[in-house]
């Protein structure tokens, strides 16, 4: 996966957003103001940071050389994901995790407008 692949990936959620709150070349994606996902997409080689449930987190950093736990972030609920040490379908998979576990603490009235109860 390219970085404008992850890029284009994650701005593909309902309501997802690029920012720069910390610097310009870390791209932040957010739902509702809420982060699910950091990179610094011209970084090599490509990492990003996802939310992940705890328990999980454990298995994936386990079983995958390519995923530990979040860089400056809670180790317990984030892994930094190496992009090109996992199948693309892999990653996908854990981006849409992040942003479903981030959509799922929203109030139900945000969900909904997400069409995400």
């Amino acid at each position: 996966m390219t970085p404008a692949e992850l890029r284009a990936f994650c701005l593909g959620f309902n309501a997802a957003v690029e920012e720069f709150p910390f610097t310009p070349e870390t791209s932040v994606f957010k739902v509702l103001g809420k982060v699910f996902a950091l990179s610094a997409l011209d970084a090599t080689p490509l990492k990003v940071n996802l939310k992940c449930e705890p328990e999980l987190a454990v298995r994936l950093r386990a079983d995958h050389e390519a995923i530990v736990p979040g860089w400056h972030m809670n180790k317990r609920h984030w892994n930094t994901v190496t992009v090109d040490g996992l199948p693309d379908a892999m990653v996908r998979e854990l981006v849409e995790d992040s942003y479903d576990l981030v959509v799922a603490g929203l109030p139900r009235a945000e969900r909904l407008r997400l069409d995400r109860p």
